[in-house]
């Protein structure tokens, strides 16, 4: 893992401004990509890194979620991440789309979600390569928030978080909202 993280952090939103500006994949029309001046973000800010233990969940639920497009999807309740954020104690549980899979999934709304941010909330992909450590503690960095596609265009259906990654406190760290 690199030692600087903002500068990583840095890399990891070029290249996605990159890819939307570039690709005929991206999220954004033809005639968005030729006008697209790239996308809005806090700055990196350290209190908002954690490295932390997941409590795995002894009984793993199943989920199912709302979608943007009123569907739903289903998902397996893993386990929950604990950290403390601006002196309070914020709980925020971590998903995964197949048991089998070793990526945690963490959707959340927070007291930004609406206003600064993407109103359905962000998203949180960890993966394991790049998330846990040998002592098998997680980084849980909202820096890397990110919008869901749906954000950009109302052509994808996006999961949205449950209510109970509705956090009360304001995350002010990762993707803003897409204007």
């Amino acid at each position: 893992m690199r030692t600087d993280w903002k500068q990583q952090l840095r890399h990891q939103r070029q290249r996605k401004e990159t890819y939307f500006a570039e690709s005929e994949h991206s999220a954004l029309t033809p005639h968005e990509r030729a006008d697209f001046d790239g996308l809005s973000h806090y700055p990196p800010v350290g209190a908002y890194r954690f490295r932390v233990p997941l409590h795995e969940h002894d009984e793993k639920s199943r989920v199912t979620v709302a979608t943007s497009t009123e569907g739903e999807q289903e998902y397996v309740r893993w386990g929950e991440f604990r950290v403390d954020i601006d002196g309070q104690a914020v709980v925020v549980q971590a998903y995964k789309s197949d048991p089998g899979e070793d990526r945690l999934w963490v959707p959340f709304r927070d007291a930004t979600s609406g206003d600064e941010t993407y109103g359905a909330g962000r998203y949180l992909d960890l993966e394991p390569e790049e998330h846990r450590s040998e002592d098998g503690t997680w980084l849980l960095d909202f820096n890397e928030a990110y919008n869901p596609t749906c954000a950009y265009s109302d052509r994808y259906e996006c999961p949205l978080p449950p209510a109970e990654n509705w956090l009360e406190v304001p995350i002010e760290a990762g993707e803003k909202a897409y204007h």
